[in-house]
């Protein structure tokens, strides 16, 4: 469903069929597109996880590491924290 066409029918008032097209993204791609970037920087590598949409955030969920548990990237102990 990225950047793409989505026919629906639905009945009309006069219980004729009339057709809904929506384009966007789906939540599976931003979700991708976010999890990919977050480990790797990368616009390319982000573009294909926001192609593969929920294969990639299974991925990504199957094969996180540590450091990507809470979304928080660990702070170096001798600087302060601006989150207290």
């Amino acid at each position: 469903m990225l950047l793409a066409d989505l026919v629906i029918d639905t009945f009309g008032a006069d219980g004729g069929i009339v057709g809904v097209v929506r384009n966007g993204v789906g939540l599976g791609t931003v979700i991708a597109v976010v999890c990919s970037w977050q480990r790797n920087r990368s616009i390319l590598w982000a573009i294909l996880a926001g192609m593969l949409s929920w294969l990639y955030v299974l991925y990504f969920a199957l094969t996180r590491r540590p450091d990507e548990v809470h979304g928080f990237q660990a702070a170096d102990p001798g600087s302060r924290d601006l989150r207290a």
